[in-house]
């Protein structure tokens, strides 16, 4: 089953703020068509974000345009009448949410105003001057199918050894998996591992595959990606509960979450081993322009204040939300 498939339940619903529950809208719907600040990137935070975005409201008009890691490419972000520059590829990830925003800055096109990242990646853009703003607190664990031999109470150690390929029974016990290079999943959980993340770690670690058997990318924090009982993979412990309890699309598939480290997936993600926080990036040079510093920067911020929302899709509320003292190093 393709990631796509989500977006057959995505349409039914579009949340709001008392709507009862049901999967998030994939892309921005209804009035405005075209908002003042659009956003892409991230997998992880889609949802959350898509789900701000359908709450916050300057003047009582929606600000926010959030577009999701996947679906129908490319995507139209600004009237075409206006701006025809800006029909561009979907970003399928925190990296190339990034690298989306970077290009129109770069551009001066005004057709990308944020990036949605699951991970702190500023080092990899010196000198863009952007700022990574926290504004929610999610958790890593990592998943296996419900018919899988594989323990589901491993430790770190186990699990560097299992993805470094020296664990016994690598390759037939053990078949792990990675989201494609780009993911911000990614880069956290071989970070939290101690294994540096690169575009040819599959090849250093042939044990480990970021593709399907078809030859296509595996998107992160999708279950029916694990078609295997060998197969192993990370998962954000806030997107795998927003699956299973209906508030976006259930793509978890027989993907069932692991204790690690002696700590159930189904704790609060504050007291989870891999522990993440997850950010908006914005440029360091919009953060007192309205409504950049409305929305998104400081505690009493719009995303801030809607920690029902971000409780609503899995995720802890972070004491540093609104924070901006992350900034891409010089270049």
């Amino acid at each position: 089953m393709k990631r796509s498939h989500r977006f057959i339940v995505a349409g039914i619903a579009t949340v709001v703020m008392g709507a009862a529950a049901g999967a998030a809208q994939a892309d921005p719907t209804g009035a405005p068509t075209y908002r003042d600040i659009v956003g892409v990137g991230s997998d992880t935070t889609e949802f959350v974000v898509g789900g701000l975005a359908d709450t916050i409201t300057v003047g009582g008009t929606k600000v926010l345009g959030s577009y999701d890691s996947t679906g129908p490419s490319p995507i139209v972000t600004k009237d075409p009448a206006g701006n025809p520059a800006c029909s561009i590829q979907r970003p399928a990830n925190s990296g190339e949410g990034v690298t989306a925003l970077v290009t129109s800055l770069d551009a001066n096109n005004n057709c990308v105003q944020f990036a949605r990242s699951s991970s702190n990646n500023s080092a990899s853009f010196p000198g863009k001057n952007l700022t990574y703003i926290p504004f929610a607190v999610d958790a890593l664990t990592y998943a296996v199918r419900s018919d899988s031999s594989i323990s589901k109470k491993l430790t770190t150690a186990q699990l560097k050894s299992i993805y470094n390929c020296t664990a016994p029974g690598v390759g037939t016990t053990y078949k792990p998996l990675l989201p494609k290079f780009g993911s911000g999943t990614r880069s956290f959980f071989l970070s939290s591992l101690g294994l540096t993340n690169s575009a040819t770690f599959t090849t250093q670690f042939p044990c480990v595959a970021d593709k399907d058997g078809t030859g296509a990318d595996i998107q992160e924090n999708t279950g029916t990606f694990l078609t295997q009982p060998q197969h192993i993979a990370p998962y954000s412990i806030a997107q795998y509960q927003s699956q299973v309890n209906g508030v976006s699309p259930a793509v978890q598939g027989k993907a069932v979450l692991a204790t690690l480290n002696g700590i159930s997936p189904t704790s609060l993600n504050t007291s989870s081993s891999f522990k993440r926080d997850v950010y908006n990036v914005v440029p360091t040079g919009k953060l007192a322009t309205a409504p950049y510093d409305t929305v998104f920067v400081g505690g009493n911020s719009a995303i801030c204040q809607n920690a029902d929302t971000i409780k609503k899709y899995g995720f802890g509320t972070a004491a540093n939300c609104g924070d901006t003292v992350i900034v891409t190093p010089a270049g």
